[in-house]
């Protein structure tokens, strides 16, 4: 075969090899749609909670606005996690469930996995950072669950987690990037659209804490399917506030540190593959807030409505609560997406009330 023939069939495969990869990335988007939240939430009526809304209105006088809270504190594992990991793994084969489950978290992401592996009686290997709250550690343990620890600064976990499930066999679940995971988050969404209108609220902000975009995109799927009114926006701390620079720039935006966050849930170094492109199509922009923002939320949210929130599940209620001007609607959503918190955490978070 002459030069010019060799050419001329590389390119041929290459493009080949280009449309293919093209076409299986286009099949799995076209796949994350409300009919997958819809089935999840099938499989998840009975195992996981109804979370309620709740309102109060102390809250409502600081916001100067009516705030309805969606706490998935009260979810199993403590955060809304678990319908994600439950989604995916009941969504799995039973030939691949056999072998069992690998994911990689900061915590959360590891016990609703871990506790969803247990209900199905499968194993489960977590990769965990070393500098992640001790209490998530010890109940990710305690569901089960193999944990391997990793440097967030030195090591990349997710070719840790490429490297186990190929050495033994396990399918990883990713924490965001995964469309079953997603599928699970949004069945927050239709909770929420539910609920909301048996409370008569057709049109509201919604705000979600934002890692890697999961339980946003998921929400943003729910709510645009069952309550198209309702506008969702990302709530993210500073100096990780990733998501709300990249709807900004209309691209992937990556954070300069990779740790340091008393929000440790949703630190990530940039949105999902497959969150982002359903973020920017859903919502406006993002919020950020401080860190003593944070911690006052917290004390709050247990002062007012005796719910144990983690700073990271509370940057969406420090949004409503410190940034008013930045929210138009009448009516706020305010979604409190996780509980785990270590003690010496809750106890600085309660020290911003004092005197109150």
């Amino acid at each position: 075969m002459d030069s010019k023939a060799c050419r001329l069939r590389f390119a041929c495969d290459h493009c080949t090899v280009n449309i293919k990869a093209i076409t299986e990335g286009l099949k799995k988007k076209a796949t994350m749609n409300i009919d997958m939240i819809h089935a999840a939430a099938r499989r998840l009526q009975g195992c996981a909670r109804r979370t309620p809304l709740l309102t109060s209105p102390f809250l409502d006088e600081l916001a100067g606005r009516r705030i309805l809270v969606k706490p998935e504190c009260l979810q199993h594992t403590g955060s809304f996690k678990y319908r994600g990991g439950y989604s995916a793994i009941s969504a799995l084969s039973e030939d691949k469930r056999k072998f069992g489950v690998l994911a990689f978290s900061s915590g959360n992401h590891a016990q609703g996995v871990a506790m969803a592996a247990q209900q199905h009686g499968v194993p489960a290997v977590i990769i965990m950072p070393h500098d992640a709250p001790a209490i998530k550690i010890a109940n990710t343990k305690a569901l089960g669950a193999e944990v391997i620890g990793y440097d967030r600064d030195r090591e990349n976990r997710d070719e840790i987690g490429q490297r186990l499930a190929k050495e033994r066999g396990m399918t990883l679940i990713k924490p965001f990037d995964e469309p079953e995971v997603i599928a699970g988050q949004g069945t927050t969404g239709l909770e929420i659209a539910e609920q909301a209108k048996e409370l008569g609220v057709e049109q509201a902000d919604v705000i979600v804490c934002c890692g890697g975009g999961g339980l946003t995109s998921g929400i943003a799927l729910a709510l645009a399917a069952h309550a198209p009114k309702m506008t969702v926006f990302p709530a993210e701390p500073e100096g990780f506030d990733d998501t709300a620079r990249s709807l900004a720039a209309g691209r992937h935006v990556s954070n300069d540190l990779s740790s340091g966050s008393i929000c440790d849930a949703i630190v990530t170094p940039t949105p999902g593959q497959l969150t982002f492109p359903i973020l920017k199509a859903h919502c406006p922009k993002g919020f950020v807030v401080s860190e003593q923002e944070v911690l006052k939320a917290m004390a709050l949210a247990f002062l007012r409505l005796k719910l144990v929130l983690e700073p990271g599940g509370a940057v969406a209620l420090a949004t409503a609560l410190f940034h008013p001007q930045e929210i138009s609607g009448d009516t706020v959503i305010v979604v409190a997406s996780g509980g785990n918190v270590d003690h010496d955490v809750f106890t600085r978070a309660l020290d911003t009330m004092s005197g109150v």
